[in-house]
């Protein structure tokens, strides 16, 4: 597996906060603040094992004149195995500006320039000037909200929205409590219960007999596949507002049969098209 590092740099106030909290969520290791000349060490340590295939580590000028030893540290890492990308976010003055007053937080050069926010501002850039030359991608945030951050960043680090969205299909029994973190709760109990055919009573919906009697009724077909154009046609519109994870919860009566196979049989169909799709049978060992 190769090895990615994405430095993530760029004006205060250009989003760089939202832009971690998106990469931690596609399964980016992610530091911030680490001083430029940590990182060699940092990362040094890193490849000494597969543990941490992607890493991020935000760094700008709160670490004041040693940020410029930054370049510097990037040709050492080289040696190390990772890939190297430096992201750069930028943001025209008046809306960095505008976004200093609005958050009242202190900029990080506004004591030499006796609170002027807009002359603090001016001397970041300058310093940034040579990172910015070396930045593989420049996104300028100055129009963007977080949810268009998040796009673009997508087609940088994953070319493709595959790998944004978590897929998590659960079943349960509702006689064991409805699961808190579902973002949809289906019941299934609508449909003919394998419970009460006696040779199948003891299997659970991973059993291809238990599997083949669920989808031996129309209805049982129809209701999957109803559940899966309406989650085909949600997922891509949460992911333009950000969202990164849905959990579908399909509940049955104890969480053994009907349950378990229409949960499975929504993971094979979204595997299909998302990277990351995963199931949990949250009462298949409940009697």
């Amino acid at each position: 597996m190769e090895k990615e590092l994405i430095v993530l740099t760029g004006v205060s106030g250009a989003g760089k906060s939202t832009a971690m909290k998106f990469m931690e969520d596609i399964g980016f290791y992610c530091i911030d603040n680490m001083p430029p000349e940590l990182m060699a060490t940092f990362v040094g340590i890193l490849a000494k094992g597969n543990e941490y295939p992607k890493v991020a580590i935000v760094t700008d000028v709160r670490s004041n004149y040693v940020f410029q030893n930054l370049i510097e540290s990037l040709t050492e890492i080289e040696g190390y195995g990772y890939i190297i990308r430096v992201i750069y976010l930028d943001v025209n003055d008046k809306e960095a500006l505008k976004r200093y007053k609005l958050t009242r937080r202190k900029h990080p050069f506004a004591d030499k320039f006796n609170g002027s926010i807009s002359q603090a501002i001016a001397y970041e850039k300058e310093m940034l000037s040579s990172l910015r030359g070396r930045a593989d991608h420049i996104i300028d945030t100055s129009d963007l909200d977080a949810v268009k951050l998040r796009a673009r960043l997508t087609q940088i680090l994953l070319g493709d929205d595959s790998d944004v969205m978590n897929i998590h299909c659960m079943s349960f029994g509702f006689k064991h409590g409805i699961p808190s973190e579902a973002d949809f709760v289906i019941d299934v109990r609508c449909l003919p219960n394998p419970y009460w055919v006696d040779s199948l009573r003891n299997k659970t919906g991973f059993d291809k007999e238990v599997k083949d009697y669920v989808f031996s009724f129309d209805e049982s077909t129809q209701l999957l596949n109803k559940l899966i154009d309406m989650l085909d046609f949600l997922n891509p519109l949460y992911i333009k507002e950000g969202k990164s994870q849905i959990v579908v919860a399909i509940g049955c009566t104890g969480g053994n049969h009907r349950s378990v196979a229409i949960a499975e049989a929504l993971k094979e169909h979204f595997s299909k098209k998302w990277d990351n799709v995963s199931t949990n049978h949250r009462d298949i060992d409940r009697k």
